[in-house]
């Protein structure tokens, strides 16, 4: 199954309170939750926290993280959902030209309890692009081999996911992105304080300099708002 995610940016001069509360409460609900093929849907709303990765800092205040079947994601953009619906009404909310889409195969590192609505966690969604001269089929091996290992040890991370960009985003050149990882923890202090840890700023990071240009890395912190699931329909 696809694991697809779709960051954006509020529109001018909208606030991101007033992008997120139009986008969780009226597009995914009247909108994108209608288009049949989706499987799962959730919105994450994004809150701020001190050492986000990656300069200048992402403008994005939202992820849609979709769930649905490679054989079904074409039929899904021609659906008359989302062209008549999901798709005019993008302009009312988001600045689409900001708009980035990574679609994903997911790796549960750490799996945690059983997924719920109404968790209060907060998680670190982060990108990747692998450094220079380092080829995708090493940088995929290693992300999972050697880096995630690294990365599932550290304290307070409740659960961890690690996907991999698909084959399909490097048809015709390379993807913006090789892999997006995320981290769940308590709370807002809890993951905070797991950016300020030496296990974080030394070991995580020689780790993940070993794999990934430093200069393209980012990080988003958010609250998750499921809109279909976490049970697939």
């Amino acid at each position: 199954m696809i694991h697809q995610f779709i960051l954006a940016a509020p529109k001018p001069g909208m606030t991101a309170q007033e992008f997120q509360d139009y986008w969780v409460n009226t597009h995914a609900v009247q909108y994108a939750a209608k288009i049949p093929q989706i499987r799962k849907y959730m919105v994450d709303t994004v809150v701020d926290i001190e050492g986000n990765l990656g300069t200048p800092a992402l403008p994005h205040q939202g992820i849609a993280e979709i769930w649905l079947n490679p054989e079904e994601q074409i039929a899904s953009l021609q659906t008359d959902e989302f062209l008549n619906g999901a798709r005019l009404d993008e302009p009312k909310w988001a600045a689409f030209w900001m708009t980035l889409v990574v679609d994903t195969t997911a790796h549960e590192i750490v799996a945690g309890p059983p997924l719920a609505k109404g968790q209060d966690w907060v998680k670190l969604t982060v990108l990747l692009k692998r450094r220079p001269g380092l080829d995708l089929a090493d940088y995929r091996k290693r992300s999972l081999d050697g880096y995630a290992g690294t990365v599932k040890e550290l304290p307070g991370l409740r659960r961890y996911l690690h996907a991999h960009t698909v084959d399909g985003a490097y048809v015709f050149g390379e993807s913006a992105f090789d892999s997006v990882e995320q981290l769940w923890f308590d709370d807002v202090p809890a993951l905070e304080a797991a950016l300020r840890s030496p296990y974080f700023t030394e070991r995580i990071t020689a780790a993940r300099d070993e794999i990934a240009d430093p200069k393209y890395v980012f990080s988003i912190a958010a609250k998750e708002n499921w809109i279909i699931g976490p049970e697939a329909r």
